[in-house]
């Protein structure tokens, strides 16, 4: 169901103001499919699938329209989104004749899109880098007269910082940017980002909402929801193990031993938290280059049942990264920057149905998709 409920967004001179949502990895893949999904739910050729927030339960809340949203960001990369459309098109991640539909709006976001770093050579300190980023998205708000700018991070994933680094990690470098500049944050991947004591402090004083962290797409949304069924129906879980097969930018990231550390503690998160112990077993990420954007996550679960009987699960999920990832990006731009209007500030948990890492709150989906409900009834009333 379309979302109705956007009555009380604030207008100025008659019109809707419109909300700013800064990609942090602008030409990526996930960017690049929310910007043209965006304008093509928003012109009708599409229905919004996937976007919780379009859904009944999310009416009369205020949130931002989508055609009220302007896209810009921050990359190193200089492809601009018709092109990364295309190359998705032809990848079978956005159907056939959209990425032409849209190109006007793909366009517009790219023109919005200024270079990252640091990058190779770079000579600035960690300092001057945020203070570069932190303009780039004053001025981007400014000039395009914007309500708010939400800062979302979809690039790709980074290893962990070493406890005894200099240097701010990349993502910290954006996130303490995007305190600076006063726009609340949204860090959709493993990485540090936000997690950092200086920074939390610094959001809370700037009285700013943050979400986070590492979207929840496919293999952990499986596991968030069959967790709660074997503690629910008293089966004792004795092994869990995982293998993912995934091309593209993401498969080429998470080759780094580093940076699928980052990624497997989230998912390894939920089993703890929901089964109240760690079971036996890893998860093991495969970087196929041909599969592109497409993954597939299998998972063995080895649990007992009445009398010790031995029993097995199998799951196999296959899907298309992007698709999973967009509207979920969507969604959360908009509620953050619903919370930000209404005054709230501070980590949001009851977004933790859309992360691996969320910052607390329940671990299990239908608890977090309980909370999720009671926060959108929360923002509806205002406060």
């Amino acid at each position: 169901m379309k979302n109705d409920g956007n009555a009380s967004e604030p207008r100025t001179g008659g019109r809707t103001a419109r909300t700013g949502v800064w990609f942090v990895g602008a030409r990526g893949s996930v960017a690049t499919t929310a910007v043209a999904g965006c304008a093509a739910v928003s012109a009708g050729l599409r229905p919004p699938t996937g976007m919780v927030t379009e859904t009944a339960p999310f009416d009369g809340m205020g949130l931002p329209p989508l055609p009220s949203l302007v896209f810009g960001g921050h990359d190193t990369a200089h492809s601009p989104l018709h092109k990364r459309a295309e190359h998705l098109t032809d990848a079978g991640v956005l159907p056939h004749g959209l990425a032409p539909a849209v190109r006007a709006e793909l366009q517009a976001a790219d023109e919005e899109i200024r270079l990252g770093g640091p990058l190779p050579g770079d000579t600035r300190g960690d300092e001057e880098l945020i203070a570069d980023f932190a303009a780039d998205l004053t001025s981007f708000r400014v000039r395009n007269a914007l309500a708010r700018v939400v800062v979302v991070n979809v690039s790709s994933t980074e290893p962990l910082p070493e406890p005894d680094a200099v240097r701010l990690p990349p993502s910290s470098l954006y996130a303490a940017a995007a305190v600076r500049a006063g726009c609340p944050y949204v860090n959709f991947t493993p990485s540090t980002g936000l997690r950092t004591p200086a920074l939390t402090e610094a959001a809370a004083v700037g009285a700013l909402p943050h979400a986070g962290r590492d979207g929840k797409t496919g293999q952990t949304l499986l596991r968030a929801a069959l967790a709660p069924m074997f503690v629910q129906r008293a089966l004792e879980v004795r092994a869990w193990s995982g293998t993912n097969l995934l091309g593209g930018g993401d498969g080429a990231a998470l080759a780094d031993p580093g940076a699928a550390a980052a990624k497997n503690a989230g998912k390894e998160r939920v089993l703890a938290d929901t089964l109240g112990h760690t079971p036996q077993g890893e998860v093991h990420i495969d970087d196929v280059p041909v599969l592109g954007d497409w993954k597939t996550a299998w998972d063995h679960i080895a649990f007992d049942g009445f009398l010790g009987t031995r029993m097995i699960l199998q799951t196999t999920w296959q899907g298309c990264d992007s698709a999973l990832a967009a509207p979920l990006v969507l969604d959360l731009a908009r509620l953050v920057a619903r919370a930000h209007e209404a005054g709230l500030s501070g980590p949001l948990p009851e977004l933790g149905f859309y992360f691996k890492d969320p910052d607390g709150g329940p671990s299990g989906l239908s608890e977090q998709f309980t909370a999720l409900l009671s926060f959108a009834d929360r923002l509806r009333k205002g406060r």
